[in-house]
């Protein structure tokens, strides 16, 4: 596998995907949820399952944009998320609308407000935990290997986390506290299959003195790819699974994990490796 020979085009693929994310969230910025940007929440157990375009035909007049999942076990409950400040007056015309329909107990709901304050808050948190995960995995690989391995790992970390949200605000995918969570799965899952890769371009170091520098990279690679696809195709079915039949909260979970995963295999593999060579090389191209 010649991944320094062809590290241009791997190069080329992740900055176009990124550039295009960037540009996306520049013009449209990123989908945030009620999470980050405040809003209103409305939990209604109706006692009955409620098609979803009857749901919207209640909620579209105040919000056309609001997220409508189901609850429960017979997903007899209702979860409408708005970003929009409803006022009292709109909730109760809203909560009155599907009692008057479905009969349903007036007292069987419940409601909850979000200020933006509280999303800028999670935003912060969110920001940092990443910034001391990567710090933290820097300090580790630094000191279990060199500090240019470290760089090179949080190289791949930061590509993932950029890929991720390009794809994000091209797709114009909701962004919220689950996302967040993800994230920090990602990056942990990344950084595992970047570790066995070094781990073996070290030994390969040490057993093959002679060989170059590239081949030893491109024998590393061949060498940790079944092991690193096997796994991450284990995972991924995995995930898929809770993706297409777990309930809608799941769902909000599972998908940034199917893309990190897959981004973050990617990335060990295409992007930490180019990397640590030119940092090795002392080039950087």
């Amino acid at each position: 596998m010649k991944v320094i020979k062809n590290k241009k085009y791997t190069y080329l693929l992740s900055i176009s995907i990124i550039v295009l994310g960037l540009v996306m969230f520049f013009v449209k910025g990123l989908n945030y949820g009620i999470d980050f940007t405040g809003g209103t929440l409305i939990q209604l157990n109706v006692g009955e399952f409620v098609e979803l375009e009857d749901a919207r035909e209640f909620m579209d007049p105040f919000d056309k944009n609001a997220s409508i999942i189901y609850a429960g076990a017979d997903k007899q409950e209702l979860i409408i998320k708005s970003t929009l400040d409803l006022s009292n007056e709109e909730i109760s015309t809203i909560v009155n609308s599907f009692v008057a329909k479905y009969e349903m107990d007036d007292n069987n709901f419940q409601t909850q407000k979000f200020g933006p304050l509280m999303g800028k808050e999670i935003q912060g948190r969110a920001v940092l935990s990443v910034l001391i995960a990567a710090g933290l995995m820097l300090a580790y690989i630094s000191f279990r290997f060199q500090f240019k391995f470290g760089v090179a790992a949080i190289v791949a970390l930061i590509h993932d986390v950029l890929v991720t949200l390009a794809i994000y605000s091209v797709l114009r995918l909701p962004v919220n506290s689950s996302f967040i969570a993800a994230i920090l799965t990602i990056v942990g899952y990344s950084i595992n299959d970047t570790i066995v890769i070094f781990d073996r371009i070290r030994e390969e170091l040490k057993l093959n003195q002679r060989a170059t520098l590239e081949n030893i990279i491109d024998g590393s690679v061949a060498l940790s790819l079944r092991r690193t696809v096997n796994t991450t195709l284990t995972t991924i079915i995995a995930v898929s699974s809770l993706y297409f039949l777990g309930v809608e909260d799941i769902k909000v979970l599972a998908l940034p994990l199917l893309l990190g995963m897959i981004s973050g295999t990617y990335s060990s593999l295409f992007i930490a490796t180019p990397v640590w060579f030119s940092l090795k090389k002392g080039k950087t191209n």
